[in-house]
């Protein structure tokens, strides 16, 4: 086999090598952004119900006023 041939056939199969290569990386980039879209609208739904229950959440005086209600009620509790 001549030299010319020998480079030729080595340069094929360096761009086969080089053509999956790209394929496999835009199948990734595009698995990858397929997820990122799925994680976005996500990460929107969870913000959006914590955002609700922040809404609904007790401040912390309303926290501590609890608290000394639930303590009241559990000495009642055990001294019965």
């Amino acid at each position: 086999m001549s030299d010319t041939k020998m480079l030729q056939a080595i340069l094929n199969k360096v761009s086969t090598v080089d053509r999956k290569v790209d394929k496999g990386f835009k199948d990734v980039n595009k698995r990858i952004d397929q997820t990122e879209e799925k994680l976005t609208e996500r990460i929107d739904k969870l913000g959006y119900q914590l955002a609700e229950l922040t809404d609904y959440a007790p401040t912390i005086k309303e926290f501590d006023k609890l608290e000394k209600r639930v303590t009241k009620l559990e000495k009642t509790v055990t001294s019965n």
